[in-house]
């Protein structure tokens, strides 16, 4: 117990140590950003800088990150593997740029790898949890950017219902868009708070529409934004039109709900199956350190590394089975 206690003491310690500085420096980052940014603004405010002339709105909004961006997020910006890592923190609605997103992948990478070497003593094991460590971010930016999904799809019918009421009173489109935005709640309402002021603001309001369906790739976006370009140019009832696009959306969510259930035992399957083994060598470890340790000699590393590719493989494989689109 007293050996055990030493190996795992340090490891806790050093990992707690790289984990608690790594959210310490990228606090300080993160204020550092958003005081320059509110600088920068404030330096165009006092100068009362012209943005009308001949600077189009668009160049304005595309440009935005662009101009407050630090060095560094430009040339990660470069970078192929993170040169849309800026639109999924936007889909997450997150508030990070690219250089928070690497140095939380980087701190959580040393943070387990270091663990991971001084508990098992393998390079191969510290490799591991290095991987799984520099992850994490992008795990947790994914579930962020589905739970954002999710949410926006079940108050995107609600929020056509009031665009129709809109037009039946009278109002333009636009207005219906604005209502949208101050009445609804997050996340439609900033995406619709966000088309209005582009188009307020000079965008034209097509384009303002097809950006709304780019920041949000639904099946149900796609169709309101297709129907709504169709119907300014051919014309049509648009309140109608928006009834039939509401009902839709919600018979489509309905039919994927009743679908989640289905499948539910087939998800559960994927999880199980996915967690046993790793739960299974967890316990061995414990109880029979010498029996798991020989795993990490000879053919056992190739044997470790093949059991890892074959559980993702049959995991994501299962997920592609259960995961049924409409």
């Amino acid at each position: 117990m007293v050996n055990e206690l030493r190996i795992w003491l340090p490891a806790i310690l050093a990992f707690v140590a790289v984990a608690l500085g790594t959210v310490s420096i990228v606090l300080i980052w993160e204020t550092a950003r958003i005081a320059t940014r509110r600088r920068l603004v404030l330096r165009r405010l006092r100068a009362g800088e012209d943005i009308g002339g001949d600077t189009t709105t668009t160049g304005l909004i595309r440009s935005r990150d662009r101009d407050h961006a630090s060095q560094l997020e430009r040339a990660l910006s470069h970078v192929p593997r993170l040169r849309d890592t800026g639109f999924r923190l936007s889909q997450a609605g997150l508030d990070w740029g690219i250089s928070t997103y690497v140095m939380l992948s980087v701190g959580w990478s040393m943070a387990f790898g270091i663990a991971v070497l001084m508990v098992a003593g393998s390079l191969l094991a510290a490799l591991v949890g290095a991987v799984f460590g520099a992850l994490l971010p992008e795990f947790y930016v994914r579930r962020l950017r589905n739970r954002r999904a999710r949410s926006f799809e079940e108050q995107f019918p609600e929020a056509i219902d009031l665009m129709g009421r809109a037009i039946r009173a009278g109002h333009p489109l636009s207005a219906g868009i604005r209502m949208v935005a101050d009445e609804a709640p997050d996340p439609v309402a900033s995406e619709f708070r966000q088309v209005f002021e582009e188009q307020r603001f000079g965008l034209p309001f097509e384009d303002a529409l097809i950006g709304l369906s780019d920041r949000n790739d639904l099946v149900d976006v796609r169709i309101f934004v297709t129907a709504v370009l169709i119907q300014r140019e051919v014309g049509g009832n648009l309140a109608e039109i928006l009834d039939k696009i509401a009902q839709t959306v919600r018979a489509r969510f309905a039919i994927l709900r009743q679908l989640r259930v289905y499948t539910a035992q087939g998800r559960l399957s994927g999880y199980v199956l996915a967690a046993l083994p790793v739960v299974m060598a967890i316990a061995i470890f414990f109880l029979n350190r010498p029996y798991i340790m020989e795993l990490t000699r000879g053919l056992g590393k190739l044997l470790v590394i093949m059991a890892v590719i074959m559980q993702i493989v049959g995991y994501l494989w299962i997920r592609k089975i259960v995961n049924i689109e409409i």
